[in-house]
């Protein structure tokens, strides 16, 4: 079948359509993937944080399980309202930070900024090293190769988001819906089930109930929230990161963030009651949900599948981080307060620069805590509700302002949450601060102060620039142009013919070192120059000490002083080798000249490459 043809027998051109980069951009599924493994993970350690605190009260402290984690429902269900109204408003991401930086202030949108940047580089390594624990757990011949498996995951899942947020959340839709399934089949079959007397999982374990049981008193109710709380990391991560979804981002981005709500409420709340059925008692070296999943499915294959899903998304659930935080970290360079190389994007729509950052930092947190989660879990969770309270604050002013239909309830909304996150943040500080979490409370002011820092720099930096103000026209000015040599050879003269193409007035310079040697050989460049005669004058610049850049940098000093009004260039010729390995061959003198100029001058540097 031949090709269809125009009248004039020519065939045409079929155009493609542009790529507006939708198919880089998240859907509710694949953005539920990528971005809420975070808190569906939480669920592998939030109701057993609830448990380790009550458990000082004995097996009637654990009793108040339930109640405790149906307080955390309520405010995951704030939270999650909350959050979609954010979305709504601010569809252009950033969650706290922009809510902040509209209504509060930038000061206070730098704190909200500050302390998510602390809360997802924390979420990235400890869910790295839960991860690998879970593994450990069942394999302890590789307990003291523990940091560097931590490490391979960690550079994985960079390698993975390196590839594009789209790439990842495709990677991860199978694990999570994994986790997900078992967890609920779980709950389901276990209430359906008889109590079992003990588990195979704890036997020959011994329990970790306290001999001298406490009373329940509200300071342990709220410990036991406070830990608990750890279960809501990751709820704003979906606002934070709306530009990554598809049109329309604000509606996806909403259905997404309703059925996180809805899955790890369900998933909370059913273990929870689980728990209280059972009467588990928390067993040193077991883990609640491994209890949880042995008594409802028994010790077998399904069992070692909850708990081979639970490991997976663990370590995966640092894929949180990796999609909300260079998103954050591109309005944060936006609006000045990082270096802009954060807001460049690479072809996949991939902000490299943020994920290579994360990377980084997470690896060296991971060294410094040797693999070990219990070092970083008391840091965790206490920025998130600095950011909550932040963002709820700042939605009540944004109804006030707005006043859009039915503005007063979603104020109330709004309000309810800032108190009820306000109260959190302060609960879990106190309780966790002894622990360790006192490193947060000076951390995240200093991170205020290096954002203010940036900043301030930009801020001189467009005030010497004339960044908003319309510049002086162009005019041409004397252009002169020195040539930095050392011997006569082809690349002398492939570099004065670019000077002389470039300036008014060429000259060639030498440094010549008072030592014999180096006299006799620029006596005999001097010479073999008069020879040549190349109609561009070398200028001799004497130097006492063993030095290149020094003396011409100061020699481009006195002709700014000399002859004002003149535009210096220097040219500096480099030879560069084909191949790569050939390049650790090079003197390096080229490099030292451009540095010292650059440093020093105010005169522009040029750098001619010559392959050989």
């Amino acid at each position: 079948m031949s090709a269809p043809t125009t009248e004039n027998g020519a065939t045409p051109v079929v155009e493609e359509p542009p790529d507006t980069g939708a198919r880089h951009k998240l859907t509710t599924v694949t953005g539920l993937a990528a971005l809420s493994l975070d808190a569906m993970a939480s669920v592998a350690y939030g109701p057993e944080a609830v448990v380790l605190v009550l458990a000082a009260a004995g097996g009637y402290g654990i009793g108040f399980t339930l109640p405790v984690t149906l307080a955390i429902a309520g405010l995951l269900a704030v939270l999650v309202a909350s959050y979609r109204q954010v979305i709504a408003a601010f569809p252009d991401g950033g969650g706290s930070y922009a809510v902040a930086k509209a209504h509060l202030g930038r000061r206070t949108s730098l704190v909200a900024a500050g302390s998510l940047v602390l809360d997802y580089v924390l979420n990235v390594a400890v869910a790295v090293t839960a991860g690998v624990a879970a593994l450990t757990s069942a394999l302890p011949e590789l307990y003291g190769d523990r940091l560097w498996i931590c490490l391979a995951v960690l550079v994985l899942i960079t390698g993975v988001n390196l590839r594009g947020i789209v790439d990842s959340a495709r990677v991860f839709i199978a694990p999570t819906a994994v986790f997900i399934g078992a967890i609920l089949v779980l709950i389901v079959v276990g209430l359906f089930r008889d109590a079992p007397v003990s588990t195979a999982a704890s036997d020959g374990h011994a329990s970790v109930l306290t001999d001298n049981a406490t009373t329940v008193g509200a300071l342990l109710l709220l410990k036991a929230f406070a830990s608990g709380c750890s279960a809501l990391t990751g709820v704003e991560a979906i606002a934070n990161a709306v530009p990554s979804f598809r049109a329309p981002a604000a509606r996806r981005a909403m259905r997404a963030e309703v059925a996180l709500g809805a899955l790890l409420g369900v998933m909370l709340i059913g273990l929870s009651v689980l728990i209280s059925r059972f009467g588990l008692q928390p067993v040193e070296g077991v883990t609640v949900l491994a209890q949880l999943a042995d008594a409802s499915l028994g010790h077998n294959w399904a069992f070692y599948v909850v708990q081979f899903a639970t490991m997976v998304l663990l370590a995966l659930s640092a894929n949180t981080s990796f999609g909300g935080l260079p998103v954050l970290l591109k309005l944060l360079a936006r609006d000045n307060c990082l270096p802009h190389v954060f807001g460049l994007k690479a072809d996949r729509q991939v902000h490299r620069h943020g994920v290579v950052w994360l990377a980084v930092v997470s690896a060296a947190l991971l060294v410094f805590s040797a693999g070990d989660t219990n070092t970083l879990v008391p840091l965790f969770a206490i920025g998130v509700f600095v950011g909550f309270t932040i963002a709820q604050t700042g939605m009540v002013l944004h109804w006030r302002r707005e006043r859009g239909p039915k503005w007063a309830a979603k104020a109330v909304l709004n309000g309810l949450g800032a108190v009820l996150t306000g109260v959190s943040a302060v609960v879990v500080t106190a309780t966790k601060f002894h622990d360790g979490a006192w490193l947060i409370v000076i951390a995240l002011p200093v991170l205020v102060l290096a954002f203010e820092a940036v900043h301030r720099a930009y801020g001189r930096i467009g005030e010497r620039l004339g960044v908003g103000r319309i510049p002086e026209p162009p005019h041409r000015e004397r252009s002169l142009v020195l040539v930095p040599v050392s011997s006569l050879t082809r690349l002398t003269s492939e570099a004065l013919t670019a000077a002389v193409s470039l300036g008014d007035e060429v000259r060639a310079v030498t440094v010549c070192h008072p030592d014999p040697e180096d006299v006799a050989a620029t006596e005999a460049l001097e010479r073999d120059w008069a020879l040549w005669n190349p109609g561009v004058p070398l200028v001799r610049l004497p130097s006492e000490r063993r030095s290149l850049g020094r003396p011409i940098t100061a020699y481009v000093r006195d002709l700014a002083a000399t002859e004002p009004g003149t535009r210096v260039t220097v040219l500096v010729p480099e030879a560069e080798p084909e191949h790569l390995w050939q390049r650790a061959l090079q003197n390096q003198r080229g490099a030292v000249v451009a540095h010292a100029v650059r440093r020093d001058t105010n005169a522009v540097v040029c750098r001619l490459r010559f392959r050989c």
